[in-house]
């Protein structure tokens, strides 16, 4: 496509292929009484429903193998936490107008392999171990599924392949290694060193490519496909990623109503969560939306030089936009976010569904972390303080201020609100690391 004629047209993305920090609002978000019908034939209620119901039965047999889960009985789910202080020091220090209350979906501390990818990721593993399982008749839906961690010479004779940039790849390698398969991860450059070690000590093969994410998934899937005995989990496409994201929907509405937050019209809840190729992003907004219709608004935040998502919805060339066209680098310190080409799952079904996308720059990813650790004590990697930057722009950017018009996101109504930024990663990041991610960008 000519990018200069679609910028020309589009002034929004004159600051995007500048990698300026911003916000992109979706044009063709629609309401959700307009789009349900057609969304319901990709991705039902029914099917949310299902992975919910098999990752019940699925508790008995994480709970043994993870006993860290001993505690939440199996399930895998992290805290919703209220984050004043935080807020009061992105009020304080950036100049932004933060309304109602903001807490912190702490997926970045979720058992077993701290982020966000241990919805999707973990959830198709086990959907494609109860399918072996069950066609070998070894498995039936009333059995306990403890017993599958018995079955892990059956497993050995199959392999799991993934691509990844670092986080969707622990999410399969340990989950996979821990039922017995063989597992292959596929590492782009931009993966980090702590995360390709962690893997091999759980007993996974980590393929290293020199080149980005999109190679990465490529060659897995190649691999992948030239062996019978092979399943790939394909982050680019996978609706079985999408529907393990999406359960995290139900789970975040009972913390809400836990902690008494209503979520109505009057009381609009606004979410931010990072995005890289999409998946996790668009699983859970597409749960919300189907929980809270119109009474939700689900920005996606990414990197301002490696802003995919943007631009596979703003241009509908979906997986076929790449920031490198638009003469953007693609390199991020965020690595769960170094995707150049988005979903083409995740662009198309949340076309209509998502209120738009902000950018944000590599030093506030830092200085988030910062502000995170000094204000809350609660440490998250780089990649998940980008949902920071949607709180910080909502009332600060023109563009963000002509949606919350436009979708009667009144001054009342936004004292009342609930603000949600996601945190996707963090808890397994090594001591030394730390450190080394407290001291950049100072």
């Amino acid at each position: 496509m000519n990018t200069d004629a679609f910028i020309a047209g589009d002034h929004g993305l004159a600051a995007v292929r500048s990698a300026e920090e911003t916000v992109w609002i979706n044009p063709r978000l629609l309401p959700f009484d307009v789009v349900d019908g057609l969304s319901q034939l990709v991705v039902s209620d029914d099917d949310i429903a299902d992975a919910a119901a098999r990752l019940r039965r699925f508790a008995p047999l994480v709970r043994r193998v993870f006993p860290e889960t001993e505690e939440t009985d199996g399930l895998i789910e992290s805290p919703l936490r209220a984050v004043p202080a935080m807020q009061k020091r992105l009020s304080d220090g950036y100049g932004a107008q933060i309304p109602g209350r903001l807490l912190l979906k702490m997926d970045s501390h979720l058992a077993i392999a701290g982020s966000v990818k241990a919805r999707g990721g973990i959830y198709e593993v086990l959907k494609h171990a109860e399918r072996l399982a069950m066609d070998a008749g070894l498995l039936a839906h009333d059995d306990d599924y403890a017993k599958i961690a018995d079955l892990r010479d059956f497993f050995a004779r199959y392999t799991v392949q993934v691509g990844s940039t670092g986080n969707l790849g622990m999410s399969i390698g340990i989950m996979s290694a821990a039922i017995g398969f063989h597992v292959r991860v596929h590492m782009s450059a931009d993966a980090k060193q702590w995360k390709k070690d962690l893997l091999r000590a759980h007993g996974a093969e980590v393929i290293e490519y020199a080149d980005d994410y999109s190679r990465a998934v490529a060659e897995g899937r190649r691999a992948s496909d030239a062996d019978p005995m092979s399943h790939f989990v394909d982050d680019e496409k996978s609706v079985d990623l999408f529907l393990g994201y999406a359960v995290a929907a139900e789970r975040l509405a009972a913390q809400l109503t836990a902690q008494e937050i209503t979520v109505d019209r009057e009381h609009p809840l606004i979410v931010y969560i990072p995005a890289g190729v999409g998946g996790a992003p668009g699983g859970v907004s597409y749960g919300l939306r189907r929980l809270y219709h119109d009474d939700v608004h689900c920005f996606f935040v990414e990197p301002a030089q490696c802003p995919s998502v943007l631009l596979g919805v703003a241009t509908q060339r979906f997986e076929r936009a790449n920031v490198h066209d638009f003469g953007i680098t693609g390199k991020t310190d965020a690595d769960g976010l170094a995707c150049a080409s988005p979903s083409s799952l995740v662009t198309r079904i949340m076309t209509n569904h998502m209120a738009g996308v902000f950018t944000v720059s590599e030093a506030h990813l830092y200085d988030y972390l910062r502000d995170l650790d000094a204000s809350e004590g609660i440490r998250i990697e780089p990649s998940s303080c980008a949902a920071f930057a949607g709180p910080v722009g909502l009332l600060r950017c023109p563009a963000a201020r002509d949606y919350c018009a436009a979708h009667g996101l009144t001054e009342e109504r936004l004292h009342r609100a609930a603000h949600i930024a996601w945190a996707t990663g963090g808890r397994l990041v090594p001591a030394e690391v730390w450190e080394e991610y407290l001291g950049t960008y100072r």
